[in-house]
């Protein structure tokens, strides 16, 4: 068997392996993620990098970062540590969503940026059309999640002002619109650019033929989804956020055999993105080239 096909298996075995151990919340290997994301890297030397040489190694450097950052720790690591007790104040964080969206897709953003970079041209109006169509979804997601919370909160305050006499200044805890909203909006930006992103490179890929590497595309743009529910879980809400969110780690009922499934298919759909877009931009996929090839002069 030739190196570059079997280096590709591999990634896939690797990604395999650290989906289970997701799912089952009992890592098979600790590295897993880290070795799939090093052998597409290989891969992609192997099968040889397609015109600019320099787009899909720095793509894969910041997702292959963000592993190590986020492996899994040591069995027993976390049984022992500081625990920080804060203030009674239960005031919504403003930022607190954004960052925690942000740290979940850094990578995935900076990954996608690059690529845009790197094949930034004229998109088909078909895959044009196709791409505003698909990208409606995410964003009214977005938006019914924040107005549901938003209105629920605004329920919540017509009670208080209702049945008690304090003010908005002295009831402690007090949340309003203009705490929660801002928050909310800020939490599904990051997701949200994303989506956006991903759907931008997937119109480009598809222009150039690219059809195996613009699904891995289309397919890192349905990360969003889960990426918002964890963000807006992350805001400190008065309310309850369920009533709407179909993404979040609880959608898929966690079982003591299972207790992660939500989370594992959140990790299927991201390493079967890259593995996509990898292998649609390299070997497996080069009936186009992946830049206009210049004019003979």
């Amino acid at each position: 068997m030739r190196r570059a096909p079997l280096l590709l298996i591999l990634a896939a075995v690797s990604a395999v392996a650290h989906v289970v151990g997701v799912l089952t919340a009992a890592p098979l290997w600790r590295g897993a993620e880290v070795l799939s994301l090093a052998l597409l890297l290989a891969y992609a030397v192997a099968a040889g990098l397609p015109a600019p040489r320099w787009a899909v190694p720095a793509a894969l450097v910041p997702l292959i970062v963000d592993a190590v950052r986020t492996m899994p720790a040591e069995p027993g690591a976390g049984d022992v540590g500081w625990t920080v007790y804060g203030s009674d104040d239960s005031a919504v964080d403003r930022t607190a969503g954004f960052d925690a969206a942000l740290a979940g897709s850094w990578a995935a953003l900076v990954a996608v940026a690059v690529l845009l970079l790197a094949y930034w041209g004229r998109g088909r109006r078909r895959h044009l059309i196709a791409a505003a169509v698909a990208a409606a979804p995410v964003v009214g997601y977005a938006a019914v999640r924040v107005t549901d919370i938003g209105v629920a909160v605004a329920a919540g305050t017509r009670v208080v002002e209702t049945r008690t006499t304090l003010t908005r200044v002295d009831s402690p805890g007090y949340h309003d619109q203009a705490d929660v909203v801002p928050a909310l909006v800020l939490a599904v930006l990051p997701p949200l650019a994303l989506a956006l992103a991903a759907l931008a490179l997937a119109v480009l890929l598809a222009g150039r033929g690219r059809r195996l590497a613009a699904t891995g595309a289309a397919l890192l743009a349905l990360l969003a989804l889960p990426l918002l529910d964890a963000a807006i879980e992350a805001v400190r809400l008065p309310v309850s956020a369920d009533g709407t969110a179909l993404f979040a780690w609880y959608a898929i009922t966690p079982t003591t055999a299972m207790p992660q499934p939500m989370t594992a298919l959140t990790a299927v759909v991201e390493l079967a993105a890259y593995l996509l877009l990898v292998a649609g931009l390299t070997g497996a996929d080069r009936a186009a080239p992946a830049v206009p090839a210049p004019a003979a002069g």
